[in-house]
């Protein structure tokens, strides 16, 4: 049997699911023509969806010569880089897995598509490669609408724009009041170290779980945590400044001041996770209840060691506290923690057993789709998905992040 040719296009920033809510890859003739109308309706001026038109074109005139095609539309992430090549590329594996294609038409819509092309090259044989250009566009008018258009994007406002504007009045601010440049360097160097290694989006990805709303139970338990969070600052504060009284030095003082905030802080975090396995539970999603279980557990856990170790570095008064106990202290922390995770597993499938999952959606935590779940194999623990080329796989219920109207799966 003759090996298909693959008409792919690549949309790079993840545009079809940040405008349209589309998951990639999107594979076939009528789902691409349903994606790119959906993103032309969604934004007329994205260059994306006059990508896959054009791919939808090629394939039809490869179609009509009587060959084998299959066509398909691969996403990345908004963030580009690394993220976004990392998911173009496990989708493109696995297209080529299923369809066992050959060789490849590659289409883009511009500089930042093609600069895929080299991980495209290293697992399939590329015969032609195209980039769809908007006639109108000069090539000086296409470099000024180029700019306007990415200084629309928020990623990119906030980076040529918002970067240079934070520091610029930052400098005034200090400058105003008095102060020297390395309180604002600190600040900069700070948000550019969370920025450079992706600290940002982690800490974003965390915080977006939280949403504040006054029609759900959490919003006490937000408004609860927020006050205890200024109660443990100023504590913290003021145990700094006894402990400079005291002449305390060295990590001596900030052991005393974090043992104080120690008294405050888990407690505003347990009453967020409270609030939040409440709304999972209103909201029929008791899943991710076992989640949040295995969150609090771990904050437990993490206070347990840092009271001890703070502790340890104070020795004020007694009992005085060894390092034998501090060591002691983190093994059975790390043996309580196997068995909370492992109870927490069996929580977790005896959920899973109550659930009805069959036909729900399977997409990665990169937001890449993958199929539907056709059966569930509680006995040996695993789901099985039907993709979009109609062939069967296994994902197993250790690898589920979170069931809701999408089931959430680590690839």
């Amino acid at each position: 049997m003759e090996n298909p040719v693959l008409v792919l296009c690549i949309d790079r920033d993840n545009d079809l699911f940040e405008k349209a809510k589309i998951h990639g890859p999107v594979i076939g003739r009528e789902e691409n023509l349903k994606a790119a109308t959906k993103l032309a309706l969604a934004d007329p001026e994205d260059s994306d969806a006059n990508a896959i038109f054009s791919s939808i074109k090629l394939y039809d005139e490869i179609k009509s010569g009587g060959k084998s095609v299959v066509i398909a539309t691969l996403t990345g992430h908004k963030k580009l880089g690394y993220r976004a090549d990392l998911e173009i590329s496990k989708q493109l594996d696995k297209i080529i897995e299923e369809t066992h294609a050959d060789s490849c038409a590659f289409i883009s819509d511009g500089a930042s598509d093609e600069e895929i092309l080299p991980i495209v090259k290293s697992r399939i044989r590329i015969n032609s490669s195209k980039v769809v250009v908007i006639k109108q566009a000069k090539e000086l008018e296409k470099t000024y609408f180029v700019i306007l258009e990415k200084l629309k994007d928020p990623y990119y406002a906030r980076i040529i724009l918002g970067v240079p504007a934070m520091i610029i009045f930052l400098l005034s601010l200090a400058s105003q009041f008095g102060y020297g440049w390395q309180p604002i360097g600190i600040l900069v160097g700070t948000y550019l170290i969370l920025k450079g290694f992706g600290i940002d989006e982690r800490i974003g990805s965390m915080a977006s779980e939280f949403k504040f709303s006054i029609d759900k139970t959490s919003w006490i338990a937000y408004t609860s945590s927020l006050v205890l969070l200024v109660l443990s600052a100023v504590a913290m504060y003021q145990a700094y400044m006894e402990a400079s009284s005291m002449q305390l030095y060295g990590e001596k003082i900030y052991a005393y001041a974090v043992r104080s905030g120690l008294l405050i802080i888990p407690w505003a975090l347990l009453f967020i996770l409270v609030g939040k396995a409440l709304d999972a539970r209103a909201e029929k999603r008791k899943f991710l209840i076992t989640r949040y279980g295995l969150y609090g557990s771990a904050m437990i856990l993490t206070t347990m060691m840092l009271k001890v170790g703070c502790d340890w570095i104070l020795n004020l008064v007694p009992p005085y506290v060894n390092f034998s106990d501090f060591l002691l202290t983190i093994l059975i922390s790390l043996g309580t923690g196997y068995v909370v995770l492992q109870a927490v597993k069996i929580i977790r499938e005896e959920t899973v057993r109550g659930m009805k999952l069959e036909g729900k959606e399977i997409i990665g935590e990169g937001g890449s789709y993958i199929g539907k779940v056709v059966g569930v194999n509680m006995k040996e623990g695993r789901l099985i998905i039907q993709t979009p080329f109609e062939r069967k796989i296994n994902v197993m219920l250790e690898d589920i992040s979170s069931i809701g109207d999408k089931i959430v799966v680590r690839q």
